[in-house]
């Protein structure tokens, strides 16, 4: 599997709402563990209150990532491949 950054612009409106996709994303993912994998999500204050993600994911395929997304309805604003990981202090 390969590594990719999933950027949801303005995706959520709010907390529960994001809280509710983060519910569907796992279930969907559950049920395509040898296609996808979720690793972790920052989540972003957008303009006017709204919040996006930058998602990483192992996945098959970036077509995986589509699949995964429409099954979970997920926005995808780009999927970007990551060539590599620097690590210089973990997440806090």
């Amino acid at each position: 599997m390969n590594l990719y950054a999933i950027l949801r612009r303005s995706g959520f409106q709010d907390g529960t709402i994001l809280e509710a996709a983060a519910a569907r994303s796992t279930e969907v993912g559950n049920s395509m563990p040898n296609d996808i994998r979720w690793i972790r999500s920052y989540v972003l204050g957008e303009d006017g209150g709204s919040l996006g993600t930058v998602c990483i994911y192992q996945a098959s395929s970036e077509d995986a990532i589509r699949k995964h997304a429409a099954a979970a309805d997920l926005p995808i604003t780009e999927i970007i491949p990551i060539a590599d990981t620097v690590i210089v202090r973990p997440d806090p």
